[in-house]
């Protein structure tokens, strides 16, 4: 509980995809004043994401998919190259990361790796999003994923790693999630 905020009203503003809350509530400002502020916040769950990669090929797996909200803020395709993500729903985040992998790029993975959890978007968003990384296999390949049981429309790119890493700075890749997962491969040196 935080001493420093009383009188909580929630109002759902909509629940159309997920939810959308309004939140007022009484603050205590640094000065002993109290003060009456309101915020909004978007439900949709918490989630996991994962990248995988090879040490022997030197490759990571990504996926393609069409963004909305990234459209609507200047992406002209709305095509955006990011790590295998989806929303906990009731799994924990390890099974979660492991049926995504399995759905979205067709590799079926059993060890993964815990690197930390994060809020991608504290100001608007209530999710904690939980990373994982793994290795993978050309063996573990079972089918060709893509997304089909869930009616997505992902492709699945094997990237080179350096080339992965070059896309953030050409701008190819603009997706927090994989910018974080690329970058602690590096400074980890799994690749």
């Amino acid at each position: 509980m935080n001493s420093k905020i009383k009188n909580i009203k929630t109002e759902v503003l909509s629940d159309n995809w997920y939810i959308l809350r309004k939140v007022t509530f009484d603050f205590l400002q640094k000065n002993g004043e109290w003060q009456t502020q309101s915020r909004e916040a978007y439900d949709r769950g918490n989630g996991a994401v994962i990248l995988l990669y090879n040490q022997a090929t030197k490759t990571v797996i990504l996926t393609r998919q069409f963004r909305m909200p990234t459209y609507l803020n200047g992406n002209p395709d709305g095509m955006l190259t990011e790590a295998c993500a989806g929303l906990l729903d009731a799994d924990n985040p390890e099974d979660c990361i492991k049926k995504e992998t399995q759905e979205e790029t067709g590799y079926q993975i059993t060890d993964v790796q815990k690197i930390f959890e994060v809020y991608m978007s504290p100001g608007s968003v209530t999710e904690i999003l939980h990373f994982f990384v793994a290795s993978y296999s050309k063996e573990q390949k079972i089918n060709e994923g893509g997304g089909v049981e869930e009616e997505e429309e992902i492709d699945v790119l094997e990237l080179d790693f350096q080339k992965a890493l070059d896309m953030i700075k050409t701008g190819e890749i603009k997706d927090a999630k994989t910018i974080m997962l690329l970058q602690y491969v590096q400074i980890n040196q799994l690749i």
